[in-house]
């Protein structure tokens, strides 16, 4: 019966302790909020940065990687493209679009150099030594879930399914930084399409 009283005696105390029970759960610790700073600063350091699809990566923005030599992608049996083609694959059955190539005189048009979504955030995090996969569906898949209520600066916020479709850092505030079609900027959050947790990178 003694050990009874003492449980609930020292349940009392652990409960009536200041900074213990009533901590704030939605805190970081101090060691990792100063690599946490670091990587707002290296996002924010990029705002105007035009968007690249594909571009970005842990040294900066750059341009999208370019295709394969000789690479032509595949079409579909059945579609309209089926009259213009380049042959037919008899493996796969799939039309072989014929190769595409500047008209004579032009040059083929320069590939944008900036940041699509996921590219940012690989920079972002690179600074602090932190290796982020390069799609966004991957650093949802690898990034520690947490409710939106509970977010806290650096975290990342997800769109699409299994954030597939895009990715921004939430800088607090209610606001993030982003990719837009006109570059890397600073707008309030966008809740419409997000996933159902954002994801923490460094707790």
């Amino acid at each position: 019966m003694r050990r009874v009283y003492a449980l609930a005696i020292s349940l009392a105390m652990l409960v009536a302790t200041p900074g213990l029970a009533t901590a704030d759960p939605l805190t970081r610790p101090a060691r990792n909020q100063q690599a946490i700073d670091l990587v707002i600063q290296r996002a924010l350091s990029q705002r105007g940065v035009p968007f690249s699809y594909g571009g970005g990566g842990a040294s900066g923005p750059s341009a999208p990687p370019a295709p394969a030599i000789g690479a032509a992608p595949a079409i579909p049996l059945g579609t309209e493209q089926l009259a213009n083609t380049g042959g037919i694959n008899p493996g796969t059955g799939t039309v072989l679009a014929p190769p595409v190539t500047a008209l004579p005189g032009t040059q083929p048009a320069a590939s944008v150099v900036g940041f699509d979504a996921s590219g940012l955030m690989v920079y972002a995090f690179a600074g602090v030594g932190v290796k982020l996969p390069r799609s966004s569906g991957e650093q949802y898949a690898v990034a520690q879930k947490v409710l939106p209520a509970q977010a806290l600066p650096g975290d990342l916020i997800f769109y699409g399914p299994d954030g597939a479709d895009s990715v921004a850092l939430f800088i607090g505030n209610g606001q993030m930084v982003q990719t837009t079609d006109s570059g890397v900027s600073v707008s309030a959050v966008r809740t419409t399409e997000m996933t159902p947790y954002l994801g923490r990178i460094i707790a």
